[in-house]
């Protein structure tokens, strides 16, 4: 993406602890898809209002993300069935700035995320300690039945709104795998916009103009239908196919 770093470098920059003002654990999301072409036309309409995240010097960071699930995938299959009361269940690594997490996100049955995590020295393929802790405190599901299911990998940016809530995250460069197989999406970009209540954002006046409209399938979602070929998709199928659209592939 030509460009990139030179429209991120006209952003005035926030720090991971100026942030923590805006962590919004608990709120909305709502999630875009497009081309990697379109990316820095679009930065260039937001250098006034938002703020990029810098962490030692860096505005695009690194992150490694494995998810777990059960050897049915069923916490893949409540979202598939649109279930709300459902869990993810990760490990993140921050690479850039050397954080480690054990994460819970919960979708309730009024849509909005709740996130709990809990730091780790390390970075763990199974749930032990304080990650277990942190399962049994806040959901129904044992360590024990869960696997690991994905590791999902790409570069984020962060931008943070300077007039209202929102912290918006752009993902490039999505690369998934599990133990037999591999895909990556280089020329796709999910941008995700978080508030703790839907209020007016700059982004979504800029997606309407743009006539990009939200296609909601969740990263570790499209990883499993990328990765996992005989598992139930119907239902993301109007999705698959628009991003299909996109890039003229076959997932």
């Amino acid at each position: 993406m030509d460009g990139l770093n030179d429209i991120l470098n006209t952003f005035e920059p926030i720090t991971l602890d100026e942030m923590e003002s805006v962590n919004l654990l608990d709120r909305t999301d709502t999630k875009f898809t497009f081309v990697a072409s379109q990316l820095v036309p679009f930065l260039k309409e937001l250098t006034q209002d938002y703020r990029v995240l810098e962490i030692n010097g860096i505005r695009i960071n690194k992150y490694e993300t494995l998810y777990f699930d059960t050897p049915e995938l069923k916490l893949y299959t409540l979202h598939h069935n649109g279930k709300l009361n459902r869990y993810k269940v990760r490990f993140r690594r921050y690479t850039d700035s050397g954080l480690n997490f054990f994460e819970v996100k919960f979708k309730n049955n009024k849509g909005r995320t709740i996130k709990n995590r809990v730091k780790r020295k390390e970075f763990h393929e199974d749930i032990e300690g304080k990650s277990e802790q942190l399962l049994l405190e806040k959901t129904p599901l044992l360590a024990g039945n869960l696997k690991p299911a994905i590791w999902v990998n790409y570069s984020r940016i962060t931008l943070v709104s300077k007039n209202t809530t929102e912290r918006l995250t752009i993902d490039v460069g999505l690369n998934y795998k599990n133990n037999t197989n591999t895909k990556a999406f280089p020329n796709l970009v999910i941008a995700e916009v978080k508030q703790y209540n839907f209020c007016n954002s700059v982004f979504f006046n800029l997606m309407r103009k743009s006539k990009i409209s939200d296609i909601s399938i969740s990263k570790y979602c499209l990883g499993i239908v990328c990765l996992y070929k005989q598992i139930k998709r119907n239902n993301f199928n109007l999705k698959i196919r628009n991003i299909n659209k996109l890039y003229h592939e076959n997932i």
